[in-house]
């Protein structure tokens, strides 16, 4: 019997060759029909024998291109036409609604083959790709996706291209970014102060990097600096330019064989490494394999292999030599991306390796780590994942809210009634204006592409973030909701579990966050039944940052404030004091007992800063978290010496640690095993006062959020502690922990916010809706 059947397919299904496959399968069937794009879906006709179009069906269903992710696909039957072909027709536009967007992935292994082929017209052509690989978010400029609607306009194709292009059994039927060496694009060398001066750009960058020099070169989503990794003077030198004295830079290699000679895989970190997405995976590293000021202090290395053409064939002419590739930038600004901005790199590069296709957006290198049960944490949500969305459960309303995230890791997020929320890639940090310029232009693409306006803005509480004021600026008569930063942490775990019903503990540790007492929280345990709203149940006891933001470039303040209220005196044989100059010590002196400058905190990520201090393993901190990355890596060659906080009433009380951390320094105990001790004491401490408030309220999930919870040690240890009480215990598996995944959280707590009808008074005179709670 002759059937004809219609499916509607949502989700990834443009731009990874969804088209030609449905019509590979239909060959495959002998069926007849067609598929088309509009701006939202996949649609095709299937029509043949019966039993021929279900197993087709189930075809297209189970065997979709690698990129392609199908969210839902519906059926309908159709009376027979008697259509004997299958034909790809031209995409349709004039839909209201807007496919998903698909991310930047790695080249494939087949297009590896053809760039190193001697005989393929594609020999070493540094922008071979095809339907399953390549890039994709960063060079589509409109939807439907075809050729016209992505930076690969202004090359139009060749013949041969071309004949590819239209042929349905070649693996590049429509294949936007299609490219040969006759149609473009194509690379040029560029000497700093100079013009191009090489026929082979590829040699001239090899040549530069083995002679020592740093090299900027324009990858998939921006411009990396790179340099020998092996090579100590240019790795310092590199670290003097960017005036980045510790933080870490990643590592590129060609391949899973040059990760292993720089680092200790397993297969867990050898899946990660090789996956489309290809981020930069912190791995343990190998001693002397690669320069010591790559990550000075530290234990690991941030890994990568070679994901773009042109990284290939950098490698594949400089051999096995790792190169260090850290984003084009100054500390804390925007990736450049675009050729004209190269000026705010001046000076930092020798040379520029660049190319003429444009980058339509920018996107930074993903980041994760690998946990005890080999499960991927994402530290960084960028490059191979950006701008795929986290599916939110509702109710929503329907209103598109916007939420801005924090100041430092900035994204952004977009979530509608229907229940995507649209996460932006990396941006860097707020306050400065290059990234808020950033900033803008990626909301503008990123609300075009998935047909979304702003209805509502959420932002964090604290009145200094740059987002917050930016937020109040781009409101223009809309409602804002102002949300508590630790309940945006806990909020955008239940999301991405798909939890928000379920009662839950959080964990919220983190640096810094606004308290809805006005003071700085960090250490917090929330009691949440729905996500607009919270109980703080508990948290760290207060102490305080004297000199304010100071302090946390110079924790050895910190140090001082809890030396003093744990009554020890302030001796030159203890690390916090040794570090300051008399000036600092007398200021001080007046300063902490009485309270004068001094901030309030209860945050976690400080009182590590602090014991860092005291172990002396950091004095001053020169990027986010370094005190506290340093100290974990310290701690993971310790024995743990016995520590214990005071714990009552959900408080805990670091006083008792402080004090035995020094008794431990004075009796020649390893800083090692004081490090050891101090992260088994917070392990501890924390499951202790969660457990006694969980018990209490009744509620059996607890989960863990917030930055401190980027700290294996602390993740994994107290994770088994509560698992072996009998806790469901929730960790992030999807967005960062850390303030990138802040905007997830802020955007499902204004929608539940509005849901539950709280925020219809804000609606009318464009007021703050806060996220409140007693505080405790």
């Amino acid at each position: 019997m002759t059937v004809r059947v219609r499916l509607d397919i949502a989700g990834v299904v443009q731009g990874v060759g969804f088209r030609p496959a449905v019509a590979r399968i239909a060959a495959e069937y002998r069926l007849g029909g067609f598929v088309y794009n509009d701006a939202g879906s996949v649609h095709c006709e299937l029509e043949g024998p019966a039993v021929d179009v279900e197993a087709a069906v189930q075809a297209i269903r189970h065997r979709s291109p690698p990129m392609a992710r199908i969210d839902e696909l519906s059926r309908r039957h159709l009376e027979p036409h008697g259509d004997n072909g299958f034909e790809i027709i031209g995409s349709r536009s004039g839909d209201a609604s807007r496919t998903l967007v698909p991310p930047d992935v790695a080249v494939c292994a087949d297009c590896l083959r053809e760039m190193r082929d001697t005989a393929d017209r594609r020999y070493r052509h540094p922008f071979i790709t095809c339907t399953n690989c390549g890039p994709r978010y960063t060079v589509i400029t409109d939807l439907p996706y075809d050729r016209p609607a992505t930076t690969m306009a202004g090359f139009p194709m060749c013949p041969a291209c071309d004949a590819e292009y239209h042929d349905p059994v070649d693996r590049r039927y429509h294949a936007q970014t299609i490219a040969c060496p006759k149609c473009g694009p194509r690379l040029r060398w560029q000497p700093a102060g100079g013009s191009s001066t090489s026929d082979d750009p590829i040699g001239a960058a090899v040549a530069a990097l083995q002679a020592g020099l740093i090299v900027a070169v324009k990858g998939i989503g921006g411009f990396h600096l790179a340099c020998r990794a092996d090579d100590a003077a240019v790795v310092a030198e590199l670290r003097r330019r960017k005036n980045r004295p510790a933080k870490p830079f990643a590592v590129m290699v060609a391949d899973l064989a040059g990760a292993g000679a720089i680092a200790l895989l397993d297969d867990a970190t050898a899946t990660a490494l090789a996956a489309p997405s290809a981020p930069i995976v912190l791995v343990a590293g190998r001693p002397g394999t690669v320069a010591d000021d790559v990550a000075p202090g530290l234990a690991d290395v941030g890994v990568m292999l070679a994901y773009s053409p042109v990284h290939h064939q950098l490698f594949d002419r400089i051999g096995r030599v790792p190169l260090v590739m850290t984003s084009a930038n100054q500390g804390g600004s925007p990736i450049v991306f675009r050729d004209d901005d190269l000026g705010w790199i001046d000076g930092l590069a020798d040379a520029v390796l660049t190319h003429d296709r444009p980058i339509h957006v920018p996107c930074e290198d993903s980041v994760v780590m690998i946990d005890d049960r080999g499960a991927q944490v994402p530290l960084r949500r960028s490059r191979g994942y950006a701008p795929l969305p986290v599916s939110v459960p509702g109710p929503l309303p329907d209103r598109v809210i916007l939420a801005t995230g924090g100041d430092l890791k900035t994204t952004f997020c977009l979530v509608g009634a229907d229940g995507h929320a649209h996460m932006s890639s990396h941006l860097g940090d707020m306050a400065d204006p290059r990234t808020q310029v950033c900033f803008e232009a990626a909301l503008e693409h990123l609300a075009f592409m998935t047909d979304r306006t702003p209805d509502v803005i959420a932002c964090d509480l604290h009145p200094g973030y740059a987002t917050t004021a930016w937020a109040r600026r781009y409101a223009e008569g809309r409602p804002v909701v102002a949300v508590q930063h630790h309940h945006a942490h806990a909020v955008s775990l239940l999301a991405e579990h798909r939890r928000l019903g379920t009662p839950v503990i959080a964990v919220a540790y983190d640096g810094t966050g606004y308290g809805t007492d006005g003071t700085i929280w960090g250490g917090e345990l929330l009691a949440i039944t729905d996500a607009a709203r919270f109980t703080r149940v508990g948290h760290v006891r207060e102490f305080a940052l004297p000199g304010g933001d100071g302090a946390v470039r110079n924790p050895a303040r910190i140090a001082l404030d809890l030396l003093h209220r744990a009554g020890i005196e302030w001796a030159v044989d203890l690390p916090p004091v040794a570090a300051l100059d008399e000036t600092s010590l007398h200021i001080l002196r007046q300063q902490v007992p009485r309270g004068l400058g001094c901030v309030p905190t209860t945050s976690m990520g400080r009182l590590f800063d602090a014991v860092a201090s005291l172990l002396g393993v950091c004095q001053e901190v020169s990027y986010e978290g370094q005190a506290a990355v340093e100290l974990e890596h310290l701690a993971r060659r310790g024995d743990p010496s016995p520590l214990d906080f005071r714990v009552a009433d959900g408080v805990l009380d670091p006083a008792p640690v402080i004090a035995g951390i020094v008794e431990g320094l004075r009796r020649g105990t390893p800083a090692a095993d004081l490090a050891a001790g101090f992260h088994d004491a917070v392990i501890r401490a924390t499951a202790t006062a969660a457990t006694e408030c969980a018990r209490a309220a009744g509620i059996s999930v607890i989960g863990l959020t917030g930055g401190v919870f980027a700290n294996r040690l602390v993740l994994q240890g107290l994770r088994q502690v509560l698992a072996g009480d009998g806790f469901e215990v929730l960790s992030h598996r999807v967005v960062p922990c850390n303030d990138g995944g802040l905007a997830l959280g802020q955007a499902t707590i204004a929608a539940a916010t509005l849901a539950d009808g709280r925020a219809s008074a804000v609606s009318e005179r464009n007021g703050i809706c806060a996220s409140e709670s007693p505080a405790r």
